[in-house]
């Protein structure tokens, strides 16, 4: 079956201070989102596509893409890669922008984005994440068994294993009940004490087994028909009088669960995932990525 990995690489990373999107950090210079690639091709993703800002395509073309499309999915035909745009171009007529908008419209804008691209099941990830190898074999067999409508998929990490010791950090904390999420609290400030005890600043001890998202959700391309409307919505409203305002993929999946108009079933990982929300996080991921070249798991270069 094919399915389209969608990469959400147009953000600025403005905590890590620089453009960690294109931060090579494996022994060869390897990015994160490569070994998201890498993952996803051999679990059976045919398609990949960069959602970008202006003027990043040819030096993601320089960076991966070109390599990428010159390998071979497991189904055996060539990897299809495509890039999207993350603009204002495409915004509808009763929209202004305003002059002092500066920031693309967040995680949601991003997937619409991607649109022109997709037209068959797909996964949505952030580009400076690692996920596991895991998490793209079981989203893709859930990709199969997606229907059309009124579902959806999301791979769920423990809060323990994504957490920084260089500082807060944001999750979305979730609330599961026999595999299916019923709703998602986007909690701000989140940091790890000394004796590993984890707090949100805001509410106190958060459980360390707790389920987090961390932007991996799969989808039926029907879905792009209710990001568009939500995102008209959030046009109309939120961002009339808001220069800064975002509209966010988790609060749409919220608002549909919300509704009874979407059931998402929560793909449980206990790999560890890693990231690098601040620069101090870039040697431990080296590490890590080291470690996991030394035992097998990926061979001594992605880019073969």
């Amino acid at each position: 079956m094919k399915a389209a990995l969608v990469i959400m690489a147009a953000g600025l990373g403005s905590r890590y201070g620089g453009n960690k999107q294109l931060d090579g950090v494996g022994p060869a210079g390897e990015t994160l989102m490569e070994y998201s690639i890498y993952d996803a091709i051999r679990a059976g993703f045919t398609k990949i596509v960069f959602v970008i800002k202006p003027g990043m395509e040819e030096m993601m073309r320089r960076t991966c893409g070109d390599y990428v499309a010159r390998r071979t999915a497991r189904n055996g035909e060539p990897v299809e890669v495509c890039y999207a745009v993350q603009d204002f171009s495409g915004l509808p007529d009763f929209y202004t922008l305003p002059p002092e908008r500066v920031k693309p419209f967040g995680t949601g804008h991003a997937m619409l984005c991607a649109h022109s691209c997709v037209s068959e099941p797909f996964c949505v990830i952030n580009a400076d994440d690692y996920y596991g190898v895991d998490a793209y074999a079981m989203l893709y067999e859930q990709l199969q068994r997606l229907p059309e409508q009124g579902r959806a998929a999301m791979v769920g990490y423990l809060l323990k294993n994504t957490v920084s010791e260089r500082g807060t950090v944001s999750r979305g904390v979730c609330r599961v009940e026999n595999g299916r999420l019923l709703g998602i609290k986007e909690t701000l400030k989140i940091r790890q004490e000394p004796d590993g005890t984890i707090i949100d600043e805001a509410e106190g001890v958060l459980p360390a087994d707790a389920v987090v998202s961390m932007n991996f959700w799969g989808f039926a391309p029907s879905f792009f028909k209710e990001m568009q409307q939500y995102f008209y919505d959030f046009l109309r409203n939120e961002a009339r009088d808001n220069s800064k305002a975002e509209c966010m993929l988790p609060s749409l999946v919220g608002k549909l669960i919300g509704e009874g108009k979407l059931q998402v079933t929560v793909l449980q990982s206990h790999d560890r995932w890693f990231g690098m929300t601040y620069h101090e996080d870039r040697q431990a991921v080296v590490q890590a990525l080291q470690r996991l070249h030394d035992s097998g798991v990926y061979p001594g270069t992605l880019r073969d």
